[in-house]
Parts: structure tokens; sequence; C-alpha cells
């Protein structure tokens, strides 16, 4: 399970403070190509609000029902400023649709 896998809802679970439903995105692309990485993770993103949007959510997670849901993206790699621009706009079209967009960086890889 990871971003380039379009189809595949990486991992729900519940958040025991707020309890919001969190889908999250494991993102272990690098950023050499910004803009391949961006069409990639905007694709997962579009898959995530189309699981929602249909209802899916509630037949694959019941406990969702009545929740509401914020999406994570947990990076290996930190973002580019352009992946962060990207972010920040995909944050504002998520959040226009009554959404959380949260993201952080898990484990960055070594230089070798």
């Amino acid at each position: 399970m990871s971003v380039d896998q379009v189809g595949i809802v990486d991992m729900m679970s519940t958040d025991k403070t707020t309890g919001k439903v969190v889908l999250t995105i494991a993102d272990h692309l690098d950023w050499s190509d910004s803009i391949e990485h961006q069409a990639i993770l905007q694709k997962k993103l579009n898959a995530y609000l189309a699981f929602i949007e249909s209802g899916e959510i509630f037949k694959k997670y019941p406990d969702a029902k009545g929740r509401q849901v914020a999406f994570k993206v947990v990076f290996k790699f930190k973002p580019d400023k352009k992946g962060v621009l990207f972010l920040n706009r995909a944050r504002q079209v998520i959040e226009s649709a009554g959404f959380d967009l949260h993201s952080e960086l898990f484990a960055e890889s070594y230089d070798n």
C-alpha cells in the first residue's frame, strides 16, 4: 500500500483524541521529479475523496458513520518547495470540501 496504488486506501483509523476517521497515505517517493510526484499524490487524494463521496467508506469502515474525516500524508522524503506549495493548495481544496489534510515526515532516507 502506497501513494502510487491509487485504488487502495493505505490505512484507515480513528483518532482517539478527536474521534475523526483518518485516511492515511503512505508516500515513499522522493521529490526528484516534483511535478510527477505531485500528479501521483493528486490522483491518490482524488481517489480518497471519491472513496468518501461514493459512500464506500461506510461499507469498508462502518465506524466512519457520523464522524468527521481527515486525510494524513506520511512522507518518507521531505517535500521540496513545489511540493509544499502543492500541499497548501490541496489543503485548501480538501478543507473547502469539509475535510482536514495533515502531513508529516516519517523518516527521511540517509544519503549514502
